[in-house]
């Protein structure tokens, strides 16, 4: 019989995973524009879902128990996959989107983490991702999510930049050789 403590992880990731779902559907004041494509985020709710659903199957299956340490790092990514998503919406304001979404009046966002990394918000993903692994002690699951988020993460990085160059040409240009797509591996240039 498992102790209460052994379902804490659990109902951790559960409860990242609905904060998440929830975070998606909230309504915000935006600006609204063609949408490019749909199916990278259908792809990324699934990652997402998959990876919940195996880490948990894993952790109950294998009969793990809660490892303190993982279980801390896995909170620690998640609440700062919170933040960042949260500061790259906020920095973004109403030009913020679930898609690839360039509009007319579309502004050029270099503040908040867009200062240390092109794509924060991709960032915050893989770092939810990790924290599902870290907090369940998941072997498997991440290995097998892979195949689904980093082709879908490969396709939506390709699509916005091409995008975004389209839209802002050499400005643009600019910043993908100052600063790091996804990793903030290196201190942001002053401007």
């Amino acid at each position: 019989m498992r102790t209460v403590d052994a379902y804490l992880p659990v109902a951790s990731v559960v409860l990242i995973y609905l904060a998440r779902i929830m975070e998606l559907g909230a309504k915000r004041d935006r600006i609204s524009g063609p949408v490019r494509e749909t199916l990278t985020l259908r792809l990324f709710i699934l990652a997402g879902t998959l990876m919940g659903i195996g880490a948990i199957g894993e952790f109950l299956i294998a009969g793990r128990a809660l490892n303190w340490l993982m279980f801390g790092g896995g909170w620690a990514c998640a609440l700062v996959s919170f933040a960042i998503r949260r500061s790259a919406i906020a920095a973004l304001g109403k030009f913020w989107s679930l898609h690839v979404e360039i509009r007319a009046n579309h502004q050029f966002v270099r503040d908040g983490p867009f200062r240390w990394m092109r794509h924060p918000t991709y960032f915050s993903m893989i770092l939810e991702l990790l924290a599902a692994g870290l907090i369940l002690n998941a072997r498997f699951a991440p290995l097998a999510v892979t195949a689904v988020f980093v082709p879908a993460l490969l396709l939506r990085l390709r699509l916005e930049e091409e995008a975004l160059v389209e839209k802002f040409g050499e400005a643009y240009r600019a910043y993908q050789r100052s600063t790091p797509a996804l990793f903030p591996y290196k201190f942001p240039r002053a401007r």
